[in-house]
């Protein structure tokens, strides 16, 4: 077997003139995509939601490139390279979550902000609810800047390990050329450009998820030629053999129930433009995702095939299999799919973010009166401070990508998702029984990550969406108030998902 600094070394990778030029290809696309959409631009709206004009292929391939990120490519090759084919029940979560979320929000929540004109998650729930507007907006802006931030962060770690590894940038300027890049054709083209260029890299990731597994199995390679560890290949147990608990079983399905809480992934189906779109969206979606979930534990098991096991790196196995199996102009086109992962997230992230401080704090809160023009001044201004403030949290170079997506995940499934459910379909729901789910689920889920051992080492998302159901339903049947059934959603009473 190779030695531990022989995998994890790529010396002499940073000077392929092939891979710098991809790299530089793939992110001028990039910009040049950003100011296109920088001139289609003229509002708040088309800042927020890009008009409402988002046909099917755009808005599933966009959910799907700003839903798996970074960790598609890092963090999820990595658990299957560290414990074998267990992770796939993290994979038939997420696909189960996925189709679900399609099936059952995006119809209805389409529909109902597009009637009542909502930008974002927390004004569509001011709307829902009017009687606790203020404290509903500025409930959930608190919880989405926080998780954000966090989410944010992931993808400044995944860029800041891609350029240090491939480039040899030390990590630190690795993480602020990553951020400086992602924050530029965001702050440019804002919903447009992070929906267009969402679409290409899902493209890219696609791509390089299919080939890179199926070169390593089918073409000939000369493997490490080490034993391959005991129940690597048994999804009922870990690497070493040991069953899976069901404490750890349960915690990776669980993570498909976070996807009803997602407001980066919740504002594609806002901005579609046809509710018709939306059934056809949906076996896009799906189609992409179950590919390249298979395709990214396909990548894992390939590495220790492969190069054998003894990275000390687990999520740099992707990249470090592209560069020993491929020429120098095929891997500057799979590395630059590790970039689109990375950037289709963190975009995503970027502008959902500056929205919620626009449209549910700095107007409400601070500029009633504000302007157009000024509205988006103020989106852009916030993109470059939140992106600035998750570059700072990402410098830490021992920072994991999957820990710090688990860990936003679960915040914003928990705090958004029960809510998100209720208010769509249960017309009993009321504006503090809202209040107190978001409330519960976020603070659950901040604190059950710190704790340890035990029943703790159940993954924050599960308590945190329990606690979530039981204030939201608490509140609203024991402690009711007017504006619950009176302003439900039309059509909530009993009419099916589409």
């Amino acid at each position: 077997m190779s030695s531990d600094n022989s995998l994890n070394s790529l010396s002499g990778f940073c000077c392929d003139t092939a891979v710098i030029v991809a790299f530089a290809v793939y992110l001028a696309a990039m910009l040049g995509i950003g100011f296109v959409a920088w001139a289609r631009t003229k509002d708040l709206e088309d800042y927020i939601l890009g008009g409402r004009s988002l046909g099917a292929w755009v808005a599933a391939l966009s959910a799907g490139a700003s839903d798996m990120s970074g960790w598609l490519l890092m963090g999820l090759p990595g658990l299957a390279y560290a414990s074998g084919l267990g992770s796939v029940w993290i994979a038939a979560g997420l696909l189960a979550g996925t189709w679900l979320n399609w099936l059952i929000l995006a119809p209805r929540l389409r529909r109902e902000t597009a009637r009542t004109g909502a930008l974002t998650i927390p004004e569509f729930f001011a709307t829902r609810f009017p009687a606790s507007a203020p404290t509903i907006r500025l409930v959930s802006a608190l919880f989405i800047l926080i998780f954000f931030t966090i989410y944010t962060c992931s993808g400044m770690v995944a860029g800041g390990k891609l350029f240090n590894t491939v480039f040899g940038i030390p990590y630190t300027w690795a993480v602020l050329s990553g951020g400086a890049a992602v924050m530029a054709y965001t702050f440019l083209g804002g919903f447009l450009a992070v929906s267009w260029t969402d679409a290409v890299q899902a493209s890219l990731m696609f791509a390089a998820l299919v080939f890179v597994p199926a070169a390593v199995f089918f073409l000939p390679h000369q493997g490490a030629g080490t034993a391959i560890p005991q129940g690597f290949f048994n999804p009922l147990t870990s690497a070493s053999g040991t069953p899976l608990s069901l404490v750890t079983a349960v915690s990776l399905v669980a993570w498909g129930a976070g996807y009803f809480g997602q407001p980066h992934i919740l504002a594609r189906f806002m901005a579609i433009e046809e509710e018709d779109d939306v059934s056809r969206a949906r076996r896009i979606a799906v189609t992409w995702s179950a590919v390249t979930l298979a395709g990214a534990i396909a990548s894992g098991i390939a590495g220790v095939v492969y190069l054998g096991p003894g990275l000390a790196d687990s999520e740099k196995v992707f990249m470090i299999l592209v560069r020993r199996i491929m020429p120098p102009v095929v891997a500057g086109a799979c590395l630059s799919a590790v970039l689109a992962a990375i950037m289709s997230t963190a975009d995503s992230q970027l502008l959902v973010s500056a929205s919620v401080f626009t449209e549910d704090f700095y107007r409400v809160f601070l500029r009633r009166r504000a302007g157009q023009g000024e509205l988006v001044t103020a989106g852009r201004v916030a993109v470059i401070m939140i992106a600035i403030a998750a570059c700072l949290l990402a410098l830490d170079p021992e920072s994991r990508v999957l820990g710090l997506v688990s860990y936003a995940w679960a915040g914003f499934g928990a705090a958004f998702g029960p809510v998100m459910v209720l208010s769509l379909y249960w017309k009993r729901l009321t504006g503090r029984g809202a209040v107190a789910g978001i409330a519960v689920g976020g603070l659950v889920v901040l604190a059950w990550k710190n704790l340890h051992g035990g029943i703790f080492d159940l993954y924050e998302i599960i308590p945190g969406i329990l606690g979530s159901t039981a204030a939201a339903f608490t509140l609203s049947v024991f402690v009711p108030e007017g504006d619950g059934p009176a302003s439900r959603p039309e059509g909530s009473s009993g009419d099916q998902p589409a």
